[in-house]
């Protein structure tokens, strides 16, 4: 690897002399200013950024840690923070906690040791006992972003709780009684918000939740699709499902595929998350979609305000959803 003294051999300067040029923390002379920068050419020497970054205090990195990378929600999330953080002029580093805490703290310990400016973290399930608290220890910014748990940090999450409840209504409003909920990973909060919504609608029916109607599919598109699979294989099954994120739907249309069975005509379906695909699909997917770009970016900006300095109290964000209305449900 070419240093700062092969330069300075080459243009016959010394190295403080190549250090003010590429600096400008002196006046060159002109000639000498290009003999330096021929030189530079010559051996193709680069400025290690990361050594002068640290200098100025600064690495104009941030760390991301989130869970499953191959869920479409958190692959479009995580080009959403990328795109917003390059146009601010930092790079992103993405760490996969799988959500669990133990490889959650492996990934966020990572990104401290390369000295992230901040942090934007999707936390696991108790988390907010280990590593949130020891992120905030080394005084580094944290945003938490799809899941919020207060611990005294910026957050910015969709909204679930009412989402959840309109899909669940709307299910309702077609004469469904025995509507089955495909819930996410225990004690997530995203997971207890939305089921709370769809617990909400069925009071205020005047319907008990049936714990056999209730399915674990554990955020996981495999574990949805063996889940809903037996469920329907009952004959006392549901009328219609509400997913409540976009990997447990894919397991739910394969199991409901695989039973030969046909949504709607066998069983009405809503989801909590859109696709790209949603309204080219058949039967086209009536779903609350999450504005994830918005999602993104307000994640950045209020991570890039505390990196320079502010240290108002902390924000709370809520972006609403929007509600897809198409023919899954039944309608149209």
């Amino acid at each position: 690897m070419t240093t700062m003294g092969d330069v300075a051999r080459i243009a016959g300067v010394s190295a403080s002399t190549v250090s003010h040029v590429l600096n400008g923390t002196r006046n060159v002379n002109a000639a000498t200013r290009l003999r330096v920068e021929a030189a530079i050419e010559e051996v193709g020497y680069r400025r290690n950024g990361v050594a002068r970054s640290l200098a100025a205090g600064r690495t104009h990195t941030v760390g991301l840690s989130i869970s499953a990378l191959t869920n479409p929600y958190f692959g479009s999330l995580v080009h959403a923070v990328e795109r917003a953080l390059s146009d601010a002029g930092y790079v992103l580093i993405v760490g996969d906690s799988h959500d669990e805490v133990t490889s959650e703290q492996r990934v966020t310990g990572s990104l401290l040791d390369r000295q992230v400016d901040g942090m934007i973290v999707a936390p696991a399930a108790g988390s907010e006992h280990t590593t949130l608290p020891e992120i905030t220890r080394t005084g580094t910014p944290l945003v938490l972003i799809d899941r919020g748990v207060d611990v005294g940090c910026d957050r910015v999450v969709p909204e679930n709780f009412a989402s959840a409840k309109t899909l669940t209504e709307h299910l309702l409003d077609l004469g469904h009684r025995r509507v089955a909920v495909v819930r996410g990973l225990a004690g997530i909060t995203s997971t207890i918000e939305r089921f709370d919504g769809y617990c909400a609608a069925l009071s205020g029916r005047g319907i008990t939740v049936d714990p056999a109607l209730v399915i674990d599919g554990e955020s996981s598109t495999d574990v949805a699709e063996r889940q809903v699979h037996a469920l329907m294989s009952d004959a006392d099954r549901p009328t219609a499902l509400v997913s409540l994120n976009n990997a447990m739907t894919i397991g739910t249309l394969k199991a409901v595929r695989g039973l030969g069975l046909s949504i709607p005509h066998d069983v009405a379906f809503c989801c909590y998350d859109d696709f790209e695909w949603s309204d080219l699909f058949e039967p086209r997917l009536t779903a609350a979609a999450q504005d994830v770009e918005t999602i993104g970016v307000k994640a950045v900006e209020l991570l890039l305000r505390r990196i320079h300095g502010d240290d108002d109290a902390a924000q709370h964000i809520r972006v609403p959803t929007t509600f897809h209305h198409r023919n899954s449900c039944g309608c149209g």
